[in-house]
């Protein structure tokens, strides 16, 4: 039987991300996936945000271009509110190339990543698997989605509010479309979200998100109906992909870690209430996991865990948790009518453009991370 130090959960980006950091921290360090291939199962837009490409060293080739104007249309979709940036305010990658890309990284780092085994449950460290043979890991990182079993079997917090989203993803002609974010507010094909049109040079991607309680008819239903009028949608030129999933939204667990182990990514509800963006945080938190579990595991210490904290994280999240609430009840299209003339203010335009184009997509990790260092540093 296999013994790791760390074994990670999930090869998406929080997954991949975590684990490369630990390997470079010279620990050895396992991910699975149920998936045989990390170019199905996409269930992410792939819409980076202005702060992330600021502080990441993203692939460049992989991203479309530069996205600086969004349009908000009420459910007429009648004259839409159009906020411009100075800046590139938003890029949407090809996220099958960028999984790929982050674990060619990984595995650099020295990490193996074993695709097509699916996570069974684990206890005091032995792990069962489907389709390998178990491992004891001192260790383990819950990268394993919005609905974790991680989580449940390492007796950590789990999702409970969530949104549901689906999408349409195809090629477009090159050189058809401006690039542009058109957002629509509608309930009858959202409630509680909206529904989205943007690409990223070479791929359309339409979709829709809500409350799945609020929904008359299924996801996919909503989804061909908003599709086939949706705003800036070019024509397909090849075959449509279709993506989905659920979207946790009441912020991040306050529980995430224990001395087994801890969660990152969706599986931590690393994804802001309001806009639903799941990358910035993902990322963000992983620098964080990498840092208290490698100090963890070199010291003992589990005072060091307590870094790793969901109610500090969640103080940030406090306005957007209310304005969730707001978002939630707009249940009807005179609601949502009336909200978008409120936008259309002065004081609207303002607190449009501050949540789509300002800097606190995620709380700031930096200071959890300067108090690692110290306990990192002995080795």
């Amino acid at each position: 039987m296999q013994t790791v130090d760390v074994l990670v959960v999930g090869a998406g980006l929080a997954g991949l991300r975590t684990a490369r950091l630990l390997a470079l921290r010279e620990l050895d360090v396992m991910v699975v996936d149920r998936r045989r291939s990390l170019s199905t199962g996409i269930r992410t837009t792939g819409i980076f945000v202005r702060r992330t490409l600021d502080d990441f060293d993203l692939p460049d080739h992989l991203l479309g271009p530069g996205v600086r104007d969004v349009l908000l249309y009420p459910p007429s979709r009648r004259a839409p509110i159009r906020l411009t940036s100075d800046r590139d305010e938003y890029r949407v990658a090809d996220m099958a190339a960028v999984y790929e890309h982050a674990r060619r990284a990984a595995e650099s780092a020295g990490a193996r990543v074993v695709l097509g085994v699916r996570y069974v449950d684990s206890s005091m460290g032995f792990v069962r698997f489907t389709g390998a043979e178990p491992v004891t890991a001192r260790f383990i990182v819950g990268a394993d989605g919005a609905r974790s079993r991680v989580a449940r079997d390492l007796g950590l917090d789990v999702n409970r509010r969530f949104l549901v989203g689906a999408e349409i993803v195809h090629p477009v002609a090159s050189g058809t479309t401006i690039p542009a974010f058109h957002c629509v507010l509608d309930p009858r094909i959202a409630p509680g979200y909206m529904g989205w049109v943007i690409d990223d040079g070479s791929h359309a991607h339409v979709g829709v998100a809500g409350y799945p309680d609020a929904m008359r008819t299924g996801i996919r239903h909503l989804l061909d109906a908003f599709a086939a009028d949706a705003p800036g949608r070019a024509a397909p030129v090849g075959p449509v992909e279709r993506r989905g999933g659920p979207i946790p939204v009441g912020g991040v667990l306050r529980r995430l870690a224990c001395p087994a182990g801890l969660l990152v990514g969706d599986a931590a509800g690393a994804v802001s209430p309001l806009t639903a963006g799941g990358l910035d945080p993902c990322l963000r938190m992983s620098e964080l996991a990498a840092a208290v579990t490698a100090a963890y595991l070199r010291t003992g210490d589990q005072r060091i865990l307590s870094r790793y904290d969901g109610d500090a994280l969640r103080t940030r999240f406090r306005g957007r948790l209310w304005l969730r609430r707001v978002f939630a009840g707009i249940r009807s299209r005179a609601a949502a009518e009336a909200v978008v003339t409120i936008l259309r203010s002065r004081a609207g335009h303002a607190l449009a453009a501050r949540i789509l184009f300002g800097d606190g997509s995620f709380p700031d990790i930096n200071p959890q991370l300067q108090a690692t260092r110290p306990a990192d540093s002995n080795r």
